[in-house]
């Protein structure tokens, strides 16, 4: 591996993408030629609905740079980016969405941060264009919430738009977790790290397909895989209602003595039988996700399938590759 001369991998997840493949691909291009490196894209097509693979095998029967892996079903987006890094070949290695709300022009920069040392350059975000308040502000909240939760220091308003080192790479390559939260993966395995910022833009075209019941199981996924705050949470929260309850016993058994009972009332009986029965429903619900988790994990699936890949060179695919390429009939 050469400082001067490194191998480039861009790694694009792509999910119903047909309006951006090609101004995607003209973008990125120009700024990588003006690199005078030699590089690949790696887009990878995530069960698109729309035109999105038939467009990217045009693209690589253009240009030979470009590398196009058809999975075989919708997997989400971390499993497309994780398929799209696992057939990379390059020193550095860069994911980048296909909407083009992350430029493509900080490339140069990252690579200017990774020659002075660093192993991961991550984009934070100073502003973000094109996003309802509501999302703005559900993102502010997960990213400083999950970083008081967990001992991993996953930096704030950070997405996965970030130069990778090849032993960075290596080393997420040997995390096989089904459940995986790709923004904590690429801060758990460490080295050294640094961050640029930039301004967010809005969507070239189209429309995300995230919404608010999607953002909330990616922030539960991201808790529970990170984390078991949540269940010490509610163990605190037993101990002090059960010390609390305690308490108001006894309170009760020297008022009886003192004063006799004199029956309370049956409202107040009921809020308390049902707040109760809600905290430990929703306690059991907390445990039935981690539960969950533990369950699929012990199935050892493939994290995905790929139907089609084209333009990957042969005598670059490492046997582990191979085997993850497999061909549906």
């Amino acid at each position: 591996m050469s400082k001067e001369y490194p191998v480039v991998s861009i790694v694009a997840p792509m999910y119903n993408e047909g309006s951006n493949v090609q101004y995607f691909y003209e973008r990125v291009s120009a700024v990588l030629q003006r690199l005078h490196l030699d590089y690949e894209i790696i887009c990878v097509n995530d069960g698109s609905k729309d035109d999105t693979w038939n467009r990217l095998k045009q693209l690589s029967l253009q240009d030979t740079r470009i590398k196009a892996i058809d999975l075989s079903r919708n997997f989400g987006k971390e499993l497309a980016m994780t398929a799209g890094i696992d057939f990379s070949r390059g020193d550095i290695v860069i994911p980048i969405d296909a909407d083009l709300q992350d430029p493509p022009e900080l490339i140069p920069d990252m690579i200017t941060k990774w020659r002075e040392g660093y192993d991961v350059v991550y984009a934070t975000r100073i502003k973000r264009e094109g996003e309802t308040r509501m999302k703005k502000l559900t993102a502010h909240l997960f990213y400083r919430t999950i970083r008081k939760m967990t001992q991993i220091d996953i930096p704030a308003d950070t997405g996965d738009f970030r130069l990778m080192s090849r032993p960075v790479v290596d080393a997420l390559k040997q995390l096989k977790e089904h459940h995986r939260f790709m923004k904590g993966l690429f801060s758990w395995v460490g080295f050294k790290q640094t961050s640029i910022p930039y301004l967010r833009d809005s969507r070239h075209s189209g429309k995300s397909s995230f919404n608010f019941w999607k953002l909330w199981n990616f922030a539960i996924e991201g808790i529970t895989s990170f984390t078991f705050a949540p269940l010490q949470l509610f163990t605190y929260f037993g101990v002090t209602v059960s010390l609390a309850s305690f308490l108001y016993a006894i309170f009760m058994v020297i008022r009886t003595t003192l004063y006799g009972n004199p029956v309370p009332g049956y409202p107040s009986l009921m809020v308390a039988i049902l707040f109760f029965s809600g905290v430990q429903l929703m306690t059991l619900g907390i445990i039935g996700e981690y539960i969950g988790r533990i369950y699929n994990e012990s199935k050892r699936r493939p994290l995905y399938l790929t139907r089609e890949a084209v333009g990957m060179e042969e005598e670059n695919q490492s046997k582990d590759y191979a085997q993850k390429l497999i061909k549906i009939k």
